[in-house]
Formats: structure tokens, C-alpha cells, sequence
């Protein structure tokens, strides 16, 4: 027995020495910027730190934030999970995590690592714990109990934010002459001031990440720890940010691996190189989990890229659209790294809705001053009219996504496999987007939502549904939706009168969608008035003093009566008495959920 102890000490001895040369990991992030990084080719951009890492570094082509909006993308990456699968892809959700579930700052903590988060939370869900050692502007791995202890640390750049391009007075650095505008944006001085303004704020948010850097090598750490720099969604100009196209998904991804730990670089790695694997937020928790030399948590749905627990490289990305502020969508995406397929479940309803922050930037404010005066190019106009229920856009010959080739003969093979991809991946994942926001939070109850999704939902029943039932060429007829309006299920209930309330009047889809009217779930009351309110005069006042009795919020809560807001603000066109009934409607719950409580009042204001 004595000869196996020096070879169990020794075996001890190296285990430590192994677990004490983990690496070190420092995420740098940067709010609301895409890939306008000098780094990527765009001669307007003015970032040299950025640029100087991804020289010795590897930059990633194609990389989506999976949701194209700070909150939702936060609660991606935090938990290794589509938000959609948590019922967080809505803007200010404030959802319950299912018991037990871990976050991968928790595991990365239990592991060993001292965990900081500098300024930025944000996660979108409700009274979880992310399992920071220290967050806030004085988290630094500085400290951390001692020089032997691995640490993962983030810092976020927010001077790059939208709200810090519509400062004013600001002194141009980048001459606005010279800023590339895309198509769909008037090409204006307002337009033009926006821009160049967001490419100064680039330009610092490079100066504070090169501090951070520099700190790093001054702590003699640059030879020991893995760097990521990436952007949290795309620019914060209207049409990127709040949408799923690839302008509002592609960010900027760049890792850096120092020599002593490149055996756990990307099997492409190269410095100054260029990676086409197609990556997501999703991917980033299980990728810095294996990296830590922890077991990745069953329930989170990303691919490790690099690490021990890299995975196999993926055919598609996905995006997702909710509920943005007070405006209520839902928009599927997915892309193959040239093509882009988007699937819209709100077609009636106009790509740009009046989000009162959106129309903070001037940008915003003219382009729908020129709609509405008829001034703009059909690429322009676009946005502010209603959609196709799918569109397919190339990103080589048309990289500012205006131009729909989704009907082309040579393009019908592409679209259907990208369509399938995106059913089988809102199957697959367990969308809860599938279930109206209001709906999902009246039948979860106490629950986490995906806690009792999974109990209850056919998520491919549902999928299916969904599609069809907005499909007006699908085949399903208004009998058959006439007949699902009356299913024991209300989430059955809620898309077939969907699909009812985007076609045309007539009797029998008329007299289905009556009999909805006071449907027990709200949302399927107030879908079934959207529907009457292009019926005839009698049924539209119907309708309308049933969504008034819908959007008080202390009848009903807070997110059914946004919903009803939403439908009474953009089809009802109230008349003078309908108003002023509106006016009189309360502003918000007694405590609203987090961060939301201000949405109903600004509806009601937009009512006025």
C-alpha cells in the first residue's frame, strides 16, 4: 500500500496543477452596435484597439445575437437557452426561471471561478440570482481572493447605446458626407448626423475596451486569459435594433487565445484569421462553461465553438421578435449565413410601429414624416407598411435586406427547407412565443411559464397551427378555423380566430368571431374584436366597446390590456366619445410587472 501513496500524491499534486492553469476569460461587450468595426471592413469606422485584437486573433463572419434588443438577448446568453424557450423574448419580461435551472455564471461560481459582472444586468426575468461573486461599476477580477484563483470577468461598454446617438449637442468626429446609408433609410441631414454620431460613440466605446485591455496586461494576465469582444445586437439605428433581420442580428464576435492555452482554440483557429462556423449568443454559456473545464447543464440548448465541449458546426441561426415596449409582434428568423428567412405572425401589422423610445432619434422621426408625406422610395416606404407573412432576402446581392425573393421558382427549394427549419426549431426548443403573452402568464400561474408549458403544450400541434392559420394560400378554410375557434384549448382557440381576424368579412367567419367575443381567456376576446373591427359598422362598434372594456388594465392586467391597446391604437380609429371613454382608463396595475408598468399609459396616450 505505502509504494501507491507518492503516486497518489503525485496524482493529487497534478490534478491541482491542472485545475489551477484553467484560463482566465474576459468577455468585453459593447450595447447596440453591429458589425461596423474596422476589424470587419468598414473603411468609416475609426476602432484601432478592436482592430489590433482581431490582428492576433480570430474573427468570427457570422455571429446573431439570437434577439435583436438588449433584455431578451441578455436572458440568451445568461442561461444557454433561446429566450423564447423561457418566455423572455418579449422587451421587459420579467418571467420566472424553472426551479433548479442554472445560469452559467452559477456554474462557473461552483466550479471555482471568481465571477464579476461590471454595470450591465438587464437578464429579463424575474428574482433569479445570476451567481456573481460582485456586479456593478466597481466589479473588476482585481478582486478576487487571491492571484491563484481563476476568473471570468465582463465589462460593458455602454456609450455606444441608442440613447447616446441622439445626444444633443454633439461635435461630429466622422464627417456625416461620408457615412454609407442603407436603403431603407432617407438619405437626409438628420439621417446623415445620426449615423456619423453613432460611428463617434463606436470610437469610444473602442477607447474604453482598450483600457480594459491595457489593464489586463499591466496585471501580467494578457498571457493567461481568453478574450471575447463582441457587440450585444446590431446598431442602434431604427430598422437594426428591434428587428430580426440580419442588420438588427449580426454582431461582431472576436477571441483571442494566448499561446499557453491554445489547445482550447477553435479547430479553425488562426491569428488575424476569419471563421465561417455560424455562431449565436446561445452558444456563448456552454462554450465559456466547457472552457472553465465544467459539465454543461443538460437544459441549455447551445453549441459549444471551441473548448472541450466543442460541438458540431450548425446549418442555421435563429432570431426571434416579441413584444417590443408597448408594441406587440412576433417574428421567426433564420439564416444559412448568405440567406436570411423570416416568418411574420403579425403580417397585418406594419414592420415599424410607434415605440415611443424608437422615436426618440431623429432618424426615426423623419423617415415617418417623409411616409406619411409620400416622399420616400419604395425601399424606403417598406417598413412603415404591412408585411408578407415570409420573406427571404440574399445577403450577397442585396446586404440591406429590402428586396423579397421568396417567390422566385429557383428559390421555392431553399424557402421550403428554411421554413421547415424554422418549425422544427420552435418545436424543438418548445417556443413559447406560441402562446400570447397575456395567455401564457393567466395559465402558468405561479409557475415558470416553460415549467408548465412542457406539461401541457403540443408545441407541434401548435407550430402547425400557427403557420397555417396565417397562410391564407395553406389551404385551411374559415369552416375549418371556424370550428378550431371552439376548441376546449385556448391557445387552439386564440390562433384559429388569429387567422379568422386577418381575412376577409363575411358571414360564417363573422358569426365565429362573435361567439369569441367573450371568450373566457382575454386574448381571445380581444384577437376576436381585432377581426370585427373590418366587419360591418354594427359588429366594429361591438368590437371596439369590447376592447375598451379589455384595455382596463385592473380588469384584466397589464399584458392583455397592452394588447388591447395595441388593437384599439392601430384599427379602431375611435371617434371623439370613444376617447374620451379611454381617457378615463386607469395608467397601470397597482404593481405592474418589472419595468413595464409605463406601457399602458403610453398607449392610452397615443390614444388621445
Amino acid at each position: 500500500m505505502k509504494r501507491f501513496l507518492p503516486l497518489l500524491a503525485l496524482w493529487l499534486f497534478s490534478s491541482v496543477a491542472v485545475a489551477d492553469q484553467r484560463p482566465n476569460i474576459l468577455w468585453l461587450t459593447s450595447e447596440d452596435n453591429g458589425q461596423e468595426i474596422g476589424c470587419y471592413g468598414d473603411e468609416y469606422a475609426d476602432t484601432p484597439n478592436i482592430d489590433a485584437l482581431a490582428a492576433k486573433s480570430l474573427r468570427y463572419h457570422t455571429c446573431w445575437s439570437n434577439a435583436p434588443v438588449c433584455a431578451p438577448a441578455r436572458t440568451t446568453i445568461i442561461s444557454g437557452m433561446y429566450a423564447t424557450s423561457l418566455g423572455g423574448q418579449h422587451m421587459r419580461s420579467g418571467v420566472k426561471l424553472p426551479a433548479g435551472m442554472k445560469l452559467y455564471p452559477q456554474v462557473l461560481h461552483e466550479s471555482g471561478y471568481y465571477c464579476t459582472n461590471h454595470t450591465k444586468t438587464d437578464y429579463n426575468f424575474d428574482g433569479a440570482d445570476a451567481g456573481w461573486d460582485d456586479s456593478g461599476k466597481k466589479a473588476h477580477w482585481r478582486g478576487r481572493p487571491s492571484e491563484d484563483t481563476p476568473f471570468f470577468s465582463i465589462f460593458n461598454f455602454t456609450v455606444s447605446h441608442e440613447s447616446k446617438i441622439r445626444v444633443r449637442p454633439h461635435e461630429l468626429k466622422h464627417d456625416p458626407a461620408k457615412a454609407q446609408l442603407p436603403s431603407y433609410h432617407p438619405d437626409t441631414p438628420e439621417v446623415r448626423h445620426d449615423w456619423a454620431q453613432y460611428y463617434d460613440k463606436i470610437t469610444e466605446m473602442d477607447d474604453d475596451f482598450g483600457r480594459v485591455l491595457n489593464q489586463l496586461k499591466q496585471d501580467g494576465l494578457d498571457d493567461s486569459t481568453i478574450v471575447f469582444y463582441y457587440g450585444d445586437h446590431g446598431s442602434g439605428m431604427p430598422r437594426s435594433k428591434r428587428w430580426p433581420f440580419d442588420s438588427g442580428l449580426r454582431v461582431p464576435l472576436v477571441v483571442h487565445v494566448p499561446e499557453k492555452f491554445r489547445h482550447l482554440a477553435p479547430q479553425d483557429y488562426m491569428p488575424g484569421g476569419v471563421s465561417q462556423r455560424l455562431v449565436s449568443f446561445v452558444d456563448l454559456a456552454p462554450t465559456v462553461i466547457g472552457l472553465a473545464g465544467a459539465d454543461v447543464p443538460a437544459n441549455m440548448q447551445g453549441v459549444a465553438f471551441m473548448g472541450p465541449a466543442e460541438g458540431p458546426a450548425k446549418e442555421y441561426l435563429f432570431g426571434y421578435r416579441g413584444r417590443m415596449d408597448e408594441r406587440i409582434d412576433m417574428v421567426r428568423s433564420c439564416t444559412d449565413g448568405r440567406y436570411v428567412y423570416m416568418r411574420h405572425f403579425y403580417p397585418e401589422r406594419p414592420y415599424l410601429k410607434h415605440v415611443s423610445y424608437m422615436f426618440e432619434t431623429p432618424t426615426t422621426q423623419v423617415w415617418k414624416r417623409m411616409f406619411d408625406a409620400g416622399e420616400l422610395t419604395e425601399a424606403q416606404a417598406k417598413f412603415w407598411q404591412s408585411k408578407p407573412v415570409e420573406e427571404l432576402f440574399d445577403l450577397q446581392s442585396d446586404p440591406d435586406e429590402t428586396v423579397n425573393v421568396a417567390g422566385l421558382p429557383e428559390n421555392a427549394q431553399r424557402l421550403a427547407k428554411m421554413r421547415t427549419a424554422i418549425k422544427q426549431w420552435m418545436v424543438s426548443t418548445a417556443d413559447l412565443g406560441l402562446l400570447p403573452e397575456a395567455e401564457m402568464h393567466r395559465l402558468a400561474g405561479d409557475q415558470a411559464p416553460r415549467t408548465w408549458a412542457l406539461e401541457h403544450v403540443n408545441f407541434q400541434k401548435l407550430t402547425r397551427l400557427a403557420f397555417a392559420a396565417l397562410d391564407t394560400n395553406s389551404g385551411v378554410s374559415n369552416e375549418r378555423l371556424a370550428a378550431l375557434s371552439n376548441d376546449p384549448d385556448s391557445l387552439v382557440r386564440w390562433w384559429a380566430v388569429r387567422g379568422l381576424a386577418i381575412r376577409p368579412s363575411d358571414a360564417g367567419r363573422d358569426q365565429a368571431l362573435v361567439a369569441r367575443l367573450q371568450d373566457e381567456s382575454p386574448s381571445v376576446a380581444i384577437v376576436a374584436a381585432d377581426g370585427l373591427l373590418n366587419s360591418s359598422d354594427d359588429l366594429r362598434e361591438q368590437a371596439t366597446e369590447r376592447l375598451i372594456e379589455l384595455a382596463d388594465v385592473n380588469r384584466v392586467g397589464h399584458f392583455a390590456a397592452v394588447a388591447a391597446l395595441n388593437v384599439l391604437d392601430m384599427n379602431a380609429n375611435l371617434d371623439a366619445g370613444g376617447k374620451r371613454r379611454v381617457a378615463k382608463l386607469p395608467r397601470q396595475v397597482k404593481n405592474p410587472p418589472t419595468r413595464v408598468g409605463g406601457y399602458v399609459g403610453r398607449l392610452l396616450d397615443g390614444l388621445q
